[in-house]
């Protein structure tokens, strides 16, 4: 990886780890007062764990880490230096939320080629300490060396992006409950923009924000706009490449066909299933069946050949790499990210 790009995760693992350490001590009242304020009680070292030991096990395990790296290369580029550095967790930590809400809702065992969080902590705490992950950034924010105005602007759009997140995943959530229900594509890519755009959208959001005075913004409102679409590009086409290496090779720490399992309406089965409607009923015995059985069900790769076969599942990365390219067409003429679309795939 390039040296450059190494230094600068570095950076951002220290501001990762600095608000949401292994052991958090009580005592240590940098650390206590920004998050909770001054507690009316005291909080032993054991009980505080058990809130954050989950949070810090999830992002501990790594991950590439594209969506902090890419917000501060935004504001690089935008001549506001390091200035996003701080905000890292704003678009990190909402990231492993979800993801530990993700695992429970889809019943997922695995996460990073380990138990998924409610496996091993049990689902009350894992749904707490998801819940405390998005609400941790809000300390950060508020300790962020800034004009009133410009943190306003931040939380603003935090808050209007992370509700967007929410909004795709419950369209995801509705279509994988029911095996039959099939949405169009134009829906399938709105869920998209929604539940992986809507990160990628917000760390173009905030490297703009904070690299551009709130008094300048009005002038530099169409260059970030710009950003702000091909980023949400980069996100759908993040979204599709994942879901056609779950019917490949697999996604790293988990199962292949994961998906299936789930009853994931992806996009290449409905590619499959807008050119055979005939197909819907044998898709859905897939569903049920791969539910029931698990990822070893036969039905699972009965599927994956049926999609392979038709093309569906080449097109389906045809598409996602149009849109990552389209991308990187406009981020290209910055060079800071010279490298980064390598980095990144």
């Amino acid at each position: 990886m390039d040296q450059e790009y190494r230094h600068k995760l570095e950076k951002i693992e220290a501001v990762l780890r600095s608000w949401l350490p292994k052991e958090p001590d009580p005592q240590k009242r940098l650390w206590m007062d920004p998050i909770f304020s001054e507690l009316p009680g005291t909080v032993s070292p054991e009980l505080l764990e058990s809130l954050t030991l989950p949070d810090w096990d999830l992002v501990n395990r790594g991950g590439k880490r594209w969506r902090p790296l890419f917000m501060t290369l935004i504001c690089e580029s935008l001549g506001g230096g390091d200035h996003a550095l701080a905000l890292t967790p704003l678009v990190e930590f909402p990231h492993n939320a979800s993801l530990i809400h993700d695992d429970i809702e889809d019943s997922s065992d695995k996460r990073r080629g380990e138990p998924a969080i409610h496996i091993r902590y049990g689902q009350d705490r894992a749904l707490n300490s998801g819940t405390f992950l998005y609400f941790l950034p809000q300390a950060c924010l508020e300790c962020w060396d800034a004009p009133i105005v410009q943190k306003y602007a931040v939380l603003e759009q935090w808050f209007i992006h992370l509700r967007r997140l929410h909004l795709g995943q419950a369209m995801d959530i509705q279509w994988h409950r029911d095996f039959i229900s099939l949405p169009d594509l134009p829906s399938y890519r709105l869920m998209c923009r929604l539940k992986t755009g809507s990160l990628a959208r917000l760390a173009a959001v905030l490297g703009g924000l904070a690299a551009v005075p709130p008094e300048e913004i009005s002038r530099e409102k169409e260059r970030i706009k710009n950003l702000e679409e091909s980023a949400e590009k980069l996100g759908m086409g993040f979204q599709i490449l994942d879901d056609v290496k779950n019917l490949t090779v697999g996604n790293p720490g988990k199962k292949r066909g994961d998906d299936i399992v789930e009853g994931k309406k992806s996009l290449p089965v409905l590619l499959y299933l807008g050119r055979h409607p005939d197909r819907r009923e044998f898709a859905a015995e897939c569903f049920s069946a791969a539910r029931t059985h698990g990822a070893a069900a036969p039905e699972v790769e009965e599927l994956i050949r049926a999609l392979t076969a038709d093309g569906a599942v080449q097109e389906a990365e045809a598409q996602g790499r149009a849109y990552i390219a389209e991308a990187a067409a406009v981020f290209s003429g910055f060079p800071v990210f010279s490298h980064f679309f390598s980095f990144l795939f």
